[in-house]
């Protein structure tokens, strides 16, 4: 078997997308966590940098020992001085405080009840009408319709993605 140009290149897409592949579920792995809360390796500069303050080691020393220790990973200088004024300051714990936030009002369990509502009563409505009707933005009625009730458009219907015969008629 002669091995041709596009066999060669099959074979090397196979073993490099592969490990191309895995990269990338891994960066997507490593980005989900990271976006979850604080990731631990962050966790584990906070404790190192309490421990360093405790110690009544400045700064600079720490940010060069994080950097010994975690190379590319270690926290910015400006995030490493921020914790060492805060533990300086006698704060104890190394995670972070409730932030008040603006809570979400319109993917509420009462607007997701009355667009269901809504796409029970008439499936042909546009996600337009739907959010003129209940003075939702659209992108939220799109969201509520395809995350939160887990349908899609199917025919200028809104029909649930495991399509049953009840919903053809």
């Amino acid at each position: 078997m002669t091995l041709t140009y596009h066999r060669f290149t099959a074979v090397l897409l196979l073993i490099y997308g592969s490990l191309f592949l895995s990269g990338i579920y891994y960066c997507q792995r490593v980005f989900w966590c990271a976006a979850a809360r604080m990731s631990e390796l962050e966790l584990e500069q906070r404790t190192n940098i309490k421990f360093h303050v405790k110690l009544g080691n400045n700064g600079n020393e720490i940010r060069e020992m994080l950097v010994q220790v975690y190379g590319a990973n270690a926290m910015k200088k400006t995030t490493v001085y921020r914790w060492v004024k805060r533990f300086s300051e006698g704060r104890e714990s190394v995670t972070d405080e409730e932030r008040s936030g603006r809570p979400t009002t319109s993917r509420a369990e009462g607007n997701i009840a009355k667009i269901r509502q809504i796409v029970r009563e008439n499936r042909r409505l546009t996600v337009r009408s739907i959010a003129e009707r209940l003075s939702i933005d659209r992108e939220t009625v799109r969201k509520i319709l395809t995350e939160d009730l887990d349908m899609r458009k199917m025919c200028a219907k809104m029909v649930p993605k495991e399509l049953l015969t009840r919903h053809c008629l």
